[in-house]
């Protein structure tokens, strides 16, 4: 065997030494090289597995946790990805509360280790009873030999960036590093790096990445805490409605807020365009350093850390009908709406049928309109106005064969017309149009489809 090729007794030994990769496409407007501190290669696919056994290791050393005991905590998911591992190891066992904003994704894989997951609601104070903060706390005193792991308060969080995420930057970039942009929570993976990065260097800047709806960003700028900043936003994993102990000011020079949408859209771009399948806090970062770009100059050389693996948000923000609904997805032909909307079944008649069957298909479906074909080609349309004048004159018409009384058929555009130029196609008269694609499927779009995305565009 290669001497060189590591071997480990477990899994917990792969935690750190993730790689640091350039990012091109993305920055390709920055004066300044930008690199991603990648920590989705941690076994739990994010950067929580560092804090995450650091805590442990230290609540073990204290005597807070004895063999056979259980781990609590309040988690979005991927700290307790980080702590389920190490439990496996150590032989714990781990109840988790979570909130009803995290992808579902996060506590199904939760649960596929072995954790009890308790989902809490999100729009409620920290002090609420119903509050995942208040549940695990409220555990904590009522199962026995269990210990609170409290990642927000809990010192050794940003005690495990000291020690390895800062000195691991430090040594990657040989020193050269002038900026860190960090999506900031707990506030553990700021502190700890920034600070260690800091004592290295004092001129490093160190940028809190936070979302719109956290009152983090007013703290750091007035010393105040806010409840008026606060209010419920869509980005996992980031900002917060109350302080954590793990934030100093001193290891940190700015905050900028950035929009769930930005986020979002940027976390998409960096998959597709640099091969790096990130989450939702990566997208945040990479817009937040965007939003500073002038604020860099040539000589410069900035780590962005990517918190975690795309995976974690397939529903969400990898999804074209979730980012849709949110109007996050910037809508302009009707290829776009269609790929927002997916695969939806087309609902057809054929010619020869009776109009009865076409009226069961329309009041089965909820349609107004439905498409006649015959011989495989679309020749007409049916419907509920035409349809409503018909049988008033003749009730007799519903069992006429559909070609009979047809319309004439619903328009058919192309895949790369301009959402705007639909209200041309669209009237009284008829309230959608098709639309073929490449593969030969043919996709409806109604009235309202085509008004909710310019509503949301």
């Amino acid at each position: 065997m290669d001497a060189s090729k590591k071997v480990y007794d477990n899994i917990l030994q792969t935690i750190g030494d993730t790689p640091l990769v350039k990012l091109n496409k993305t920055v390709a407007d920055l004066p300044c090289p930008v690199y991603a501190k990648v920590e989705f290669f941690n076994p739990g696919n994010s950067i929580k597995d560092r804090m995450a056994l650091k805590m442990l290791e230290v609540a073990e050393q204290e005597g807070k946790i004895k063999p056979g005991g259980t781990i609590i905590e309040g988690t979005s998911g991927n700290t307790g990805m980080g702590l389920a591992l190490a439990a496996i190891q150590k032989g714990y066992r781990c109840i988790f509360t979570t909130t009803d904003k995290q992808s579902k994704e996060k506590a199904d894989i939760l649960k596929a280790l072995g954790a009890e997951v308790i989902i809490c609601p999100t729009n409620v104070e920290p002090e609420d009873p119903q509050s995942y903060y208040s549940v695990s706390k409220r555990l904590a005193t009522e199962v026995p030999n269990s210990w609170y792991v409290n990642q927000y308060d809990n010192l050794a969080n940003r005690l495990a960036h000291y020690e390895q995420t800062g000195p691991e930057i430090w040594e990657q970039t040989e020193g050269k590093i002038t900026h860190l942009v960090v999506a900031t929570g707990t506030g553990g993976t700021i502190t700890g790096t920034g600070k260690y990065l800091k004592e290295k260097n004092p001129n490093i800047k160190v940028w809190a990445i936070d979302s719109y709806g956290s009152l983090l960003t007013k703290w750091f700028k007035t010393g105040e805490l806010d409840m008026n900043e606060v209010h419920p936003y869509i980005t996992e994993g980031i900002g917060e409605d109350f302080l954590p102990e793990n934030y100093a000011k001193d290891a940190i020079d700015h905050f900028e807020q950035v929009t769930d949408k930005d986020g979002a859209v940027m976390a998409r771009r960096i998959t597709k365009e640099e091969g790096i399948f990130v989450g939702y806090s990566a997208g945040s970062a990479v817009a937040g350093l965007r939003q500073l770009k002038d604020q860099l100059t040539k000589d410069d050389v900035v780590v962005v850390i990517f918190h975690d693996h795309g995976s974690r948000y397939v529903a969400k923000i990898y999804n074209d009908e979730w980012m849709l609904d949110r109007g996050f997805l910037d809508v302009n032909t009707v290829q776009d709406l269609i790929g927002g909307l997916g695969r939806r079944r087309l609902v057809t008649v054929e010619a020869g049928d009776k109009v009865s069957q076409a009226m069961e298909l329309m009041q089965k479906y909820d349609i107004e309109q439905i498409p006649v074909m015959k011989a495989g080609e679309i020749v007409g349309a049916l419907s509920q106005n035409g349809l409503f004048k018909k049988l008033m004159a003749d009730v007799q018409v519903k069992e006429q064969e559909i070609e009979t009384v047809m319309e004439a058929a619903i328009p058919l555009v192309a895949m790369n017309t301009p959402l705007e130029r639909l209200t041309s196609y669209i009237n009284k008269d008829n309230n959608s149009v098709l639309a073929k694609d490449e593969s030969g499927n043919v996709h409806i779009l109604t009235q309202y489809d085509v008004l909710n995305a310019l509503s949301k565009g």
